[in-house]
């Protein structure tokens, strides 16, 4: 395949010589192609900068992230003919859908009869009914079909005695519109499946001609009229910036729990993707809602499954009592974890946690049978005995709710295009799409259920390659990108590599981290929330005053951790300000000060004679933030909630109730 390499006039160079230059850049296209990255149109842009030399490449669709979205968007796309380039910061297999543990939720209905629409409806009532039912609808109505296309793709599920896709219990899950009983919905590969589904979907990508951009740090979104034309990327082997221009963008670089001090998220989640649509000017949507996982280990934060209650594990506090009994009568131990998560928190509050400082419960599991635990709970079993000391055979597991997952991020359709809401209407950004936990479909809502997160990867970057694929032909003419476009994301580059005042990266982030967990935790109330505000708008003003101590372009890691401390300032105080202007409880979201979820109507009374309020004075609507880059200064604005299902006939909607497990 043959590479044009083109324009090697490099003004005056940080780097050293131009003619240094020239050869760092060719070494670098040399690098990449024996990475299997194909530059056949890579051009090298002499104009761009005067200190930074530029590499564009020309694709038909490019997605950022490497985790399950990203690579079932991308050798989806690649499959359909598209060229189609993948850039991340990771190599593949240690994105963080790895991490995934319980498994994914679909109505095959191999333990006993199941139905979609009752997955719907259950994820509706998780949501808390502000979830879209049009994607919900999508989402539940594609799931079976796609874990068989994941056992079609080699997934080893565990399986039952008959040889079927074996499928535990999980939170919120039920029969028959939540009157049948604890539903088993929950595909599983042990305790390790998203492990395994991240290592499936790689295997899998690799049989496509999908070019990799691996250990490149996606800067900004190519932004031009309105129109998304590709991403601005760093590599960090080598420092060369990196155009790549392409009709279709995919942003798919997962959550941002890294706001947080304790979190069950890798270091890497760092809401890339959503600072980079802030950037442009697009607003992120329900950003307020964080899911604080009921199960993570006391003291390092790593995550419990929820499997381990799915397979029989319950919670008790200091008295022996297995307290969630008394918090969710029915679903127990296996409500949503909105609800056990509060449980937890105010069981220690009200004097009953255990150990010295009587601040964390217990997970019990040692009733369970060894084979059991040996075969559907192993690596449970290896992560408690490493990180608490325990052995699950005969103590229980310390546990204390964790930030997990977040609910919000970039507004997409159904469909996975990213959207912005003008003038009463949802309109598309063009060239825009989201998948996975960056995107916000909505499917989640105010809370999200447990195992619908990788669910949502499948779906979702399954849905951006087909919907790409509708609209889009292979090699689509697009406009040269203007010689300016991505200097804003060059120029913070620069600005940041040569910052010297008086902060390092670790104490700014320390700062920010301590902020959201003192201020936006599991109970909330408008005072500190108020208070948070004041302080995460002091600690954005602090990145003025950070101090990089690495000024090289190979492999600084003191640079990439500065970037991505600007993407999390940038989340965090989004979360705060929605956080602190939504007056109700909400799924995730549980003020102690205005306790009760305040609809357009009463729904604990009968609707008859109840007037229906308007938005304005209600919230069952989603959050708009947007977010001035310089000031730090946030804007909010509103969305209404999609009732509607895609086929009324086939999928009835499902009206708000009080929610109740």
């Amino acid at each position: 395949m043959a590479t044009r390499i083109l324009s090697l006039k490099f003004l005056g160079s940080k780097f050293g010589p131009t003619s240094a230059v020239s050869n760092l850049s060719q070494s670098a296209l040399r690098g990449g192609l024996s990475r299997g990255i194909h530059a056949t149109s890579a051009t090298y842009q002499s104009q761009f900068s005067k200190d930074y030399p530029v590499i564009d490449h020309t694709y038909d669709a490019v997605v950022v992230g490497a985790g399950g979205a990203g690579l079932r968007a991308a050798f989806g796309l690649a499959n359909s003919g598209f060229k189609t380039a993948c850039v991340s910061k990771l190599f593949p297999t240690r994105s963080h859908t790895v991490a995934a543990q319980g498994g994914i939720n679909a109505a095959l209905g191999n333990m006993e009869p199941d139905d979609w629409r009752w997955h719907m409806y259950d994820t509706v009532k998780g949501s808390d009914w502000l979830g879209d039912q049009d994607a919900i609808h999508y989402m539940t109505e594609q799931a079976p079909a796609a874990v068989i296309e994941l056992e079609n793709y080699g997934m080893p599920f565990s399986r039952t005695d008959e040889g079927t896709i074996y499928q535990r219990a999980f939170g919120g899950q039920s029969y028959n519109y939540g009157k049948g009983g604890q539903a088993h919905r929950c595909c599983a590969v042990s305790d390790r499946t998203g492990h395994s589904m991240l290592h499936t979907l790689y295997g899998q990508s690799l049989k496509y001609d999908c070019n990799y951009f691996i250990e490149y740090f996606a800067l900004d979104l190519l932004m031009e009229d309105g129109e998304c034309r590709g991403v601005l990327a760093l590599c960090l082997e080598d420092g060369t910036i990196h155009r790549l221009r392409a009709k279709n963008t995919v942003l798919a670089t997962g959550g941002w729990g890294r706001s947080y001090f304790s979190c069950t998220s890798a270091h890497t989640c760092t809401g890339d993707g959503t600072a980079m649509l802030t950037r442009a000017g697009f607003p992120n949507q329900d950003m307020e809602f964080i899911q604080f996982h009921p199960t993570g280990i006391y003291g390092a934060g790593c995550l419990i499954t929820e499997g381990c209650r799915g397979e029989g594990g319950y919670l008790i506090n200091s008295e022996g009592e297995r307290f969630m009994e008394r918090y969710a009568p029915n679903a127990k131990d296996l409500a949503s974890r909105d609800v056990v998560s509060r449980a937890i928190t105010i069981e220690v509050r009200e004097g009953r946690g255990v150990g010295p400082k009587k601040d964390h419960t217990f997970l019990q599991l040692s009733h369970l049978p060894p084979e059991q635990l040996a075969s559907r709970l192993p690596g449970i079993s290896e992560t408690a005995m490493i990180f608490a000391g325990v052995d699950v055979t005969r103590d229980p597991i310390p546990v204390l709710p964790t930030v997990h997952y977040n609910m919000g991020g970039v507004p997409t359709n159904y469909k996975g295009q990213a959207i912005q809401y003008k003038n009463g209407k949802d309109h598309v950004i063009p060239g825009l799409y989201a998948a996975g936990e960056t995107a916000c479909a909505s499917v989640h809502g105010a809370n999200r259920l447990g195992a619908n997160s990788l669910l949502d990867l499948v779906i979702f970057g399954r849905a951006c390659a087909l919907t790409i694929a509708e609209e889009n032909k292979p090699g689509d003419a697009l406009p040269e990108l203007r010689s300016t476009t991505g200097e804003e994301g060059v120029a913070n580059l620069d600005k940041l590599r040569h910052a010297d005042g008086s902060l390092s990266v670790a104490e700014i982030r320390d700062d920010m981290q301590a902020i959201m967990q003192d201020h936006a935790a599991v109970f909330r109330t408008g005072e500190v929330l108020k208070e948070g505000c004041t302080k995460m708008d002091s600690c954005y003003k602090t990145m003025d005053d950070i101090k990089l101590q690495d000024r090289s372009m190979i492999w600084n890691t003191d640079l990439v951790e500065a970037l991505e401390l600007q993407n999390l300032m940038l989340n965090s105080s989004q979360i705060m300000i929605s956080a602190e202007a939504r007056k109700e409880s909400r799924g995730a979201h549980a003020r102690e000060d205005c306790k009760d979820r305040l609809d357009e109507y009463d729904y604990s009374k009968p609707l008859e004679g109840q007037t229906k309020k308007p938005l304005s004075q209600h919230w069952r609507k989603h959050t708009l933030s947007s977010q001035d880059v310089k000031t730090g200064k946030v804007t909010l604005d509103y969305r209404p909630v999609i009732d509607g299902t895609l086929d009324d006939t086939q999928c009835p909607s499902v009206p708000p109730a009080i929610r109740s497990y």
